[in-house]
């Protein structure tokens, strides 16, 4: 699914993201890329899924300092967790990236697999309601799984389902990327005054939004996100209320067959302040990432909240 949140890139295109605004250097990156994605997409999906998940683990996540990134972030929540765990962390994690990205350009055949993926926990009694009576539905979710695999099961079921992105600085890439995500399904929304109208439109209409709330926002209000303060956006709870939407905690969690997932979709957020809805956001997230910490974008610099 893909806070403002967005779809947010996985690991591998956070540098398509944020480097700097340099012509030259976005149109290699854009190739390099654009190359391993069109050689993996010339291998059946169950050897594609892997493939990537191993080039990104073992050849890309140790020269671009991914590893040692997950390995400073579980030592700073986590400092308990023995050795070994933390080594096969560090792997698996960028693992679970990779994979990622190779099945959101994978388009029909991720489709494929999404559609009968059943939906179980507290709030599915609540989204089906909800759909039946076309109240609005903000689902949130993390970089954890294939955050694009719930969005793909609802859609499957008939509900709109849509999302918000933030456009990448990587012009070359971004072209390609939203055309990917959009295969999975519509509609989306681009950050800025436009895709805001739009989104609302949507929201008013009946329609569902889904949001990723779990990266570091500058601008956010610290809560606590595994214990330790976090700068996070309200942006999702303060639209809930605003729309009178319900605000759902929805994921898909990777099998160990590392090709489908189990869709989760937890009871509503019960409503009041912004950051106490948002504080329960955040834990449940942590609850669910403790059961599966290999498949949480630890790469991200979560805990960024500045010295006072």
């Amino acid at each position: 699914m893909s806070g403002t949140a967005k779809p947010g890139p996985p690991a591998l295109l956070e540098i398509m993201a944020a480097s700097p605004p340099f012509p030259f250097r976005h149109w290699l990156q854009d190739r390099l890329l654009r190359g391993l994605i069109w050689l993996l997409l010339r291998l059946p999906y169950r050897w594609r899924v892997p493939l990537c998940g191993w080039v990104l683990a073992r050849v890309i996540a140790p020269v671009a300092g991914y590893r040692k990134r997950v390995r400073q972030n579980l030592a700073l929540v986590l400092p308990d967790l023995p050795a070994e765990e933390v080594a096969r962390i560090s792997r698996a994690v960028p693992d679970n990236v990779g994979r990622t990205l190779i099945e959101i350009y994978s388009g029909p055949e991720f489709i494929a697999r999404a559609v009968g993926l059943p939906l179980s926990g507290g709030g599915v009694a609540a989204l089906e309601e909800a759909h039946r009576t076309r109240r609005p539905v903000i689902l949130v979710t993390g970089h954890f799984g294939n955050y694009d695999a719930s969005r793909a099961a609802l859609i499957a079921r008939g509900y709109r389902v849509g999302a918000l992105y933030m456009p990448m600085a990587n012009r070359h890439f971004n072209e390609h990327y939203v055309k990917a995500i959009s295969g999975i399904g519509r509609p989306l929304f681009p950050r800025g005054r436009a895709g805001l109208a739009e989104m609302v439109r949507h929201l008013r209409s009946g329609g569902m939004l889904g949001m990723l709330v779990d990266q570091h926002m500058g601008h956010g209000e610290e809560l606590t996100f595994f214990g330790r303060p976090a700068l996070t956006a309200l942006s999702a709870a303060e639209l809930a209320l605003k729309y009178d939407a319900l605000l759902i905690p929805t994921y898909a969690v990777r099998r160990a067959d590392g090709l489908s997932f189990d869709i989760i979709v937890e009871p509503p957020i019960p409503a009041g302040t912004p950051e106490a809805m948002t504080q329960g956001l955040n834990d449940s997230l942590e609850a669910l990432v403790r059961q599966h910490l290999d498949q949480w974008f630890w790469i991200h610099r979560r805990w960024k909240v500045p010295r006072r």
